[in-house]
């Protein structure tokens, strides 16, 4: 079952009440009682995958956040610029956690420079999709370059398919670059990244394995360098979500409630993954639960989505 996605933008009580989120309005004791019961509604815990926090005057209970953590949600806080700045996970999320964390720990080299180049390989075949889909371009050369990754992407044709596609990719911006404090769409892509680098911690955490420690990203300040690593490929899923937002949306230099809206979509977003049609956030579980099973030995191979 595909778990739900809530957002907060305005001020908003969150309490726990048998298994159930409470959403209660501020002031809402005051109100007469017809008007109480429409101030406050319940979700049940085990129905919310992604918590979103964007508001600075909103209060959550430690047993609502302990309810949501025990189920395997994510909580995003965002920061003044309404961008998500933190994102809080369970400690614990697989009853085998101590095994997966020391084969995780104990791979070796060579399986994860083969795991990276399966990796590397399938985010650039989704990025020519991406590209050719919405642009036309020749993606030729990024298929090419797809096949020619090695054990590890020593020629590191992820940075030449990246410089191809980010050049090609909105072609009404001929100067767009692709930085985290760069010009619109560039919001765009940093918020619906956000948004997908929880699903994948979630998913981590889900199937026994440490966010933390990566099989590319080494990052000694960044705590979610295997998130990073294997949102890669997902990566372009985003990336043709927010061209249909900038379609829809000529005005997308200021984050919306209607853009944000449509990015909280990201979760249910259908994928195909190993010939099945699924909603994101689930086929994100299932690349995580290969992975898992690559650390331990039983598979080679990392399951991810195809564009």
């Amino acid at each position: 079952m595909i778990k739900k996605t809530l957002y907060f933008g305005n001020p908003i009580y969150l309490s726990l009440r048998n298994s159930q989120l409470v959403l209660k309005t501020p002031d809402a004791d005051k109100l007469e009682e017809s008007f109480k019961r429409e101030a406050e509604r319940t979700i049940p815990i085990e129905d919310i995958g992604v918590v979103v926090l964007d508001n600075r005057r909103i209060t959550i209970t430690t047993g609502a956040m302990e309810a949501l953590l025990d189920n395997n949600c994510a909580i995003i806080t965002c920061n003044s610029t309404n961008l998500p700045v933190g994102l809080m996970l369970p400690l614990s999320g697989n009853t085998t956690q101590s095994e997966r964390f020391r084969n995780q720990i104990d791979a070796s080299l060579p399986l994860k420079k083969q795991l990276w180049q399966q990796t590397v390989r399938q985010k650039i075949l989704n990025q020519a999709t991406v590209l050719n889909k919405n642009t036309g371009a020749i993606v030729k050369n990024m298929q090419v370059w797809a096949n020619e990754v090695k054990s590890g992407d020593p020629d590191n044709f992820e940075a030449r398919a990246a410089t191809y596609y980010w050049r090609n990719l909105f072609p009404t911006l001929p100067n767009f670059v692709r930085g985290r404090e760069g010009e619109p769409p560039n919001n765009l892509l940093n918020y619906g990244y956000a948004i997908l680098r929880a699903c994948v911690a979630r998913g981590l955490v889900g199937s026994g394995l440490l966010p933390t420690l990566g099989i590319h990203h080494h990052n000694r300040y960044n705590a979610y360098c295997l998130a990073d690593d294997i949102m890669e490929p997902y990566r372009p899923f985003v990336d043709d979500l927010v061209i249909n937002i900038m379609q829809q949306y000529p005005d997308y230099s200021e984050l919306t409630l209607s853009i944000k809206a449509a990015l909280l979509t990201i979760p249910s977003l259908d994928v195909m993954l190993d010939g099945k049609r699924s909603p994101l956030m689930i086929a994100v579980g299932q690349t995580t639960a290969s992975l898992a099973k690559c650390f331990n030995g039983e598979l080679r191979k990392i399951s991810y989505p195809e564009l």
